[in-house]
C-alpha cells in the first residue's frame, strides 16, 4: 500500500507541469475572449450614445418647431380677430347698402306714383288747353263782362280766382314733385355708389384677412406635421437606445456569469492543487513514517478502506452505501448543466441512520436551500462536515456529538433525485475532497 502511494505521488508530480501549461493556455483564451466581450460592450455603448444623441436632436427640433407654432398661432389669433372685425365691418356696410337699395326701391315706387299723378295733372291741363283751343280764346275780362248782374260778376270773379289759384297750384305741385323725385333719386344713387364701394372694400379686406388666416393655419398644420415626425424619430431613437441598453445589460450579465464561472474554476483549480499538495505531503509523510495509515473498520462500512489519523482520529463514513456522485465538476442530475459538486453523494435507503464522521459541535440543524434538511458539525481546526438531504434530523444546534453518533436519517429533501447522503468536508469554509479525510 505504501509503495502504491509513493508511485501515485510521483505520477502526480510528473503531471503537475502539464496541468499548469493547460491552465495558462485556458487563461490566455479566456482573457482574449473577455477583451472581445469588453470591446463589444464598448461598441454597444457607443451605439447607444449615438441613438440618444439623435433622439436629443429630434427632441430639440420638435421643441423649436413647437416654439414656432406658438409664435405663428399667436399671429394667427390676431389675424382671426382682425378677420372677424373685417367680417363684421363688411356685414355692417352690406346692411347699410341693403337699406339704401331698399330705400331706392321705395323711391322708385314713389316716383312711379308721383309720375302717375303728374301725368294725371298733365292730362287736366291738356284738357283745359284743348277746350280753350276748341272754344276759342276767352280772356278773363270776357268772362267778367259777360256777367248778367253784379252778383253774377262776383261769382264769375271768384270762379276765375279759383281757376287761377288751382292752375298755379297744379304747376307748383308738378314742379315740386319733379324736384323732390330728382333730389331723392340723385341722393339715393349717390348713396348707392358710395355704399357699394365701401361694401366692396370691406369684402376685399375680409377676404384678405381670411386668406392670411388660412395660410397661417396651413403653415401651422405643416409645422405640426414636422413636429410629429421629430417626435416619432425621438421615440424611435429612444426605443433603439433602450434595446441597446438591454443588450448591454445582457452582455454585462453574461460577462459577470463568465467571471463567476472563471473564479469558481480557478478556485477549484487552487483547491485541487491544494489537495494534490496535501496528498503529496501526506504521502511523503507516510513514506517517512510520520503519519500512520491503518485499515478501516469493516463494521462502519461494507467495502473496507482506510482512515487517516490527522487531527485526533480519522473520519468514518456517515452511511454505508455506493458512491453515486463524486466530488468535483459534473453534469447536474436536475438542472442538466455543468456544476461543481462540493461533496460526495452516498446512496442509502429512506430512514437509514446517518453517523457523525468525527466528534464535534453541531453548528447547523435545519433546512438549507437545495441541501434540504441539513446537519453541520464543527470539528475544530477550521474543519466542518455537512450532511444533506436528510429525511429528519436527530440533533440540535450547540449539541456535542461523538464520532459515530446518529445525527440524522437518510432522505431526499431539497434538490435531490433519490434518497442519499450528501457529505461535505470544508476547510476554512471552502469545500475540499472528502476522500482526504475518510
Amino acid at each position: 500500500m505504501r509503495k502504491f502511494l509513493i508511485v501515485l505521488a510521483a505520477l502526480l508530480l510528473i503531471s503537475a507541469p502539464v496541468f499548469a501549461d493547460d491552465e495558462d493556455d485556458e487563461e490566455y483564451y479566456e482573457d482574449e475572449y473577455a477583451e472581445e466581450e469588453v470591446d463589444e460592450i464598448e461598441q454597444l455603448e457607443v451605439e447607444k450614445a449615438s441613438y440618444e444623441a439623435a433622439a436629443e436632436k429630434a427632441r430639440a427640433a420638435a421643441e423649436l418647431i413647437q416654439g414656432q407654432i406658438d409664435s405663428v398661432s399667436e399671429f394667427k389669433r390676431q389675424l382671426d380677430a382682425e378677420a372677424a372685425e373685417a367680417t363684421a365691418d363688411y356685414e355692417a356696410k352690406q346692411a347699410t347698402l341693403d337699406e339704401t337699395l331698399y330705400r331706392i326701391g321705395e323711391n322708385e315706387t314713389k316716383l312711379a306714383e308721383v309720375t302717375a299723378e303728374l301725368n294725371a295733372k298733365h292730362a287736366v291741363l291738356e284738357q283745359r288747353v284743348r277746350d280753350i283751343y276748341i272754344n276759342g280764346q276767352i280772356s278773363y275780362l270776357d268772362v267778367l263782362f259777360g256777367a248778367q248782374d253784379f252778383g253774377d260778376f262776383l261769382t264769375r270773379m271768384d270762379l276765375l280766382k279759383r281757376v287761377i289759384i288751382r292752375d298755379s297750384e297744379l304747376v307748383a305741385d308738378v314742379l315740386a314733385y319733379q324736384t323732390e323725385i330728382k333730389e331723392v333719386g340723385e341722393q339715393l344713387e349717390a348713396d348707392r355708389r358710395v355704399q357699394e364701394e365701401q361694401a366692396l372694400q370691406a369684402e376685399e379686406a375680409k377676404n384678405l384677412k381670411l386668406d392670411k388666416a388660412a395660410k397661417q393655419q396651413a403653415l401651422i398644420d405643416l409645422m405640426e406635421n414636422d413636429k410629429d415626425v421629430y417626435n416619432r424619430q425621438y421615440d424611435e431613437m429612444m426605443a433603439s437606445s433602450a434595446e441597446v441598453a438591454r443588450l448591454i445589460q445582457a452582455k454585462e450579465e453574461e460577462r459577470r456569469r463568465q467571471a463567476e464561472a472563471e473564479a469558481a474554476r480557478r478556485r477549484q483549480a487552487e483547491l485541487e492543487a491544494q489537495r494534490l499538495a496535501q496528498l503529496q505531503a501526506q504521502q511523503e509523510a507516510a513514506a517517512t513514517g510520520n503519519i500512520v495509515l491503518v485499515e478501516g473498520d469493516d463494521d462502519l462500512y461494507d467495502d473496507g478502506g482506510y482512515v487517516m489519523q490527522s487531527y485526533g482520529g480519522g473520519m468514518i463514513w456517515p452511511i454505508s452505501g455506493p458512491i453515486t456522485s463524486e466530488f468535483g465538476w459534473r453534469t447536474h442530475p436536475i438542472f442538466g448543466s455543468q456544476r461543481f459538486h462540493s461533496g460526495l453523494d452516498i446512496g442509502g435507503d429512506y430512514g437509514l441512520p446517518v453517523h457523525a464522521a468525527a466528534s464535534g459541535t453541531v453548528i447547523e440543524s435545519g433546512w438549507i436551500g437545495g441541501y434540504g434538511n441539513t446537519i453541520m458539525i464543527d470539528h475544530g481546526g477550521g474543519i466542518v462536515t455537512l450532511y444533506g438531504h436528510n429525511e429528519s434530523l436527530a440533533v440540535g444546534v450547540g449539541q456535542y456529538v461523538n464520532q459515530g453518533d446518529v445525527v440524522a436519517y437518510c432522505g431526499s429533501t431539497g434538490n435531490s433525485t433519490g434518497p442519499h447522503c450528501h457529505f461535505e468536508v470544508r476547510l476554512g469554509g471552502e469545500p475540499v475532497s472528502p476522500w482526504d479525510y475518510l
